[in-house]
């Protein structure tokens, strides 16, 4: 078989963004921090974008599951943030909702601070640049 031939997705992944669409889609957003809002326990961390949790869901760390939301409406599913946190021993899996380019690049750049580590998961590449994959 060519290339043209070829199925360029995944395999699972179709699965995969329509279970986090329609979990997404049957739960309240809850901001708990607004845009340019501060951290709880690190003040000089400014939120670049709204952050939150789906109400009645959970995460790996007992909450919410986590989601950045941006300016773009319908607030559809633009990618997954993947972290670690070193300092909390523990990974995470943070939705992006509705973010532009410029959004998703300030949220993984917020991310990849101190002991944190985080890649980007696009849901449709298409106007994310490839560096933002692994911002370094």
């Amino acid at each position: 078989m060519g290339a043209v031939d070829e199925d360029p997705t995944p395999p699972g992944s179709t699965k995969f963004w329509a279970a986090a669409e329609q979990l997404v889609a049957t739960s309240v957003i809850v901001i708990d921090r607004p845009k340019g809002s501060t951290h709880p326990r690190i003040p000089e961390a400014i939120y670049p974008v709204a952050y939150g949790y789906l109400e009645g869901t959970s995460a790996g760390d007992g909450e919410g599951v986590d989601v950045w939301v941006g300016s773009v409406t319908p607030r559809t599913i633009t990618g997954v943030v993947c972290t670690f946190d070193l300092r909390k021993r523990d990974a995470e899996l943070k939705l992006l909702l509705g973010c532009t380019p410029a959004e998703t690049v300030a949220i993984v750049s917020f991310l990849n601070k101190g002991q944190m580590a985080a890649i980007l998961i696009p849901k449709d590449g298409r106007g994310i640049p490839t560096a933002l994959i692994g911002v370094s």
